[in-house]
């Protein structure tokens, strides 16, 4: 059995859909799942603006997990850096190395960008992955406080202003 990861095309929309729909599972946010392959292919296709990418990693011609990110900026240092939106292995594969292989070709990709950080988000119940991530050397963040703007609220602060 031989990983590969690679880079995701629009051809994998469909199965990172999938993935996407296996991770919200066992987030337990399936409620809030609800991928759209098509809308996904067009965003990783390489002239989208803006653009989201992923790797895939590949076993046996089978993609078995996936890392979706995105490049952000920093103010402070005046310089990319990556934004690992979700990582997620099929539990059949996992403790394979998959998992940190994913997390290694990112670590690649933010490096060869000049990328001075590499951030992403756990769920606090999730000890196992939080417990990995620390083995990597990665930080906790105690400091910050994730905020979000969505929905309804979204809608009405960003409606353009009456005339």
């Amino acid at each position: 059995m031989s990983l590969q990861i690679r880079e995701a095309t629009p051809a994998d929309a469909g199965r990172l859909s999938f993935l996407i729909n296996a991770l919200a599972d066992y987030e337990h946010l399936s409620h809030e799942s609800n991928p759209d392959a098509a809308a996904l292919a067009r965003h990783l296709s390489p002239d989208a603006q803006p653009r989201c990418h992923a790797l895939v990693a590949e076993q046996d011609g089978e993609v078995i997990g996936m890392a979706l990110y995105f490049f952000n900026y920093s103010t402070f240092l005046t310089r990319w850096n990556i934004f690992l939106e979700d990582l997620f292995v099929l539990p059949d594969f996992r403790g394979t190395g998959t998992g940190f292989a994913l997390l290694k070709a990112l670590a690649r990709v933010a490096v060869a960008h000049n990328c001075e950080r590499l951030d992403w988000n756990v769920l606090d119940w999730n000890q196992l992955a939080i417990d990995f991530y620390e083995k990597l050397g990665a930080k906790p963040m105690a400091d910050w406080t994730t905020m979000r703007l969505a929905g309804d609220a979204l809608q009405q602060m960003g409606a353009p202003e009456a005339a």
